[in-house]
């Protein structure tokens, strides 16, 4: 009866983490650049009863037993966002549409090779650095000068150009006057030269990014060779005066809101259930 018990519990707690993700998915609707973070669930291994006894040391194996549900993780889709005029200079929208030969991508970035894997369509971002020197790779391009020149993002982090370097422009110089040309270069109204050069790295598969705060991700050092500068070749655009859109789905949102509402309200009623079972077991059976 606890098996039960145990895994309607599980249920819950699942559904918990899935209506959490949701809700922040719809907090960051306006939020640009914004991936959407799906929540990936499996079922509790049945090796778990095994080291627990409960099946014997030799089970018979009639089929596979599942006692529950796990929110495992969360990943983000990483897919292109609508690109909307904002009229500012300091705006930066990727649009990007990378290619890996012989494959074909679905609509969400999928593809399944010869051998039958699943591969993922790598994705361009903005390369920043945070104040402790660490490499960041974000698609919002909402970005400033600050009083020393230097071309940051809301939260202070540099914007790195393909020098490696933050991005300074000369003291009084502002994004008003300059305009990016199709390499990624700063000119200004006369076509001279600012200098500097955007910095757009390639991420061959973005399901390996982990998620930080202000839209920003990171790579772990085992799958740094997954990042590498973006190429004359690529499908790359970089809009100056636009911004990408949050690529969350409002409507399958609340749907997959009231969805996890529903399942936590069953599996409580489960539990319930069981609560009062157990209590005339107690109470009624044991008298017996």
């Amino acid at each position: 009866m606890l098996r039960g018990l145990y895994t309607a519990a599980a249920g819950m707690v699942t559904q918990q983490r899935r209506h959490d993700t949701v809700t922040n998915n719809i907090s960051n609707l306006n939020t640009p650049g914004y991936k959407q973070v799906t929540p990936v669930g499996r079922s509790f291994p049945e090796m778990l009863l095994y080291l627990t006894g409960i099946e014997g040391d030799k089970p018979a194996r009639i089929g596979a037993v599942n006692t529950g549900v796990f929110a495992e993780e969360s990943l983000s889709v990483h897919i292109q966002g609508d690109a909307y005029a904002t009229g500012r200079m300091s705006d930066f929208a990727i649009q990007a549409n990378l290619q890996v030969p012989g494959l074909r991508f679905d609509s969400s970035g999928k593809a399944i090779d010869a051998d039958g894997n699943v591969v993922f369509q790598p994705q361009a971002f903005f390369t920043v650095q945070d104040r402790d020197g660490g490499i960041r790779y974000t698609r919002n391009g909402s970005f400033l000068v600050n009083d020393e020149g230097f071309l940051v993002t809301n939260d202070g982090s540099f914007v790195l150009g393909t020098d490696n370097n933050p991005i300074q422009f000369p003291p009084g110089l502002s994004l008003d006057r300059l305009s990016l040309t199709g390499d990624l270069r700063f000119v200004d109204a006369d076509g001279a030269d600012a200098g500097v050069q955007l910095l757009i790295t390639v991420i061959e598969n973005p399901n390996r990014l982990v998620q930080e705060g202000y839209g920003k991700f990171r790579l772990n050092d085992e799958d740094a060779d997954l990042a590498r500068a973006a190429e004359a070749g690529d499908l790359i655009e970089v809009r100056q005066g636009y911004l990408e859109r949050s690529n969350v789905d409002a409507a399958q949102a609340m749907v997959d809101l009231m969805s996890a509402l529903r399942a936590y309200e069953s599996n409580q009623k489960v539990i319930q259930f069981y609560d009062q079972s157990l209590g005339k077991a107690v109470n009624e059976v044991g008298k017996v």
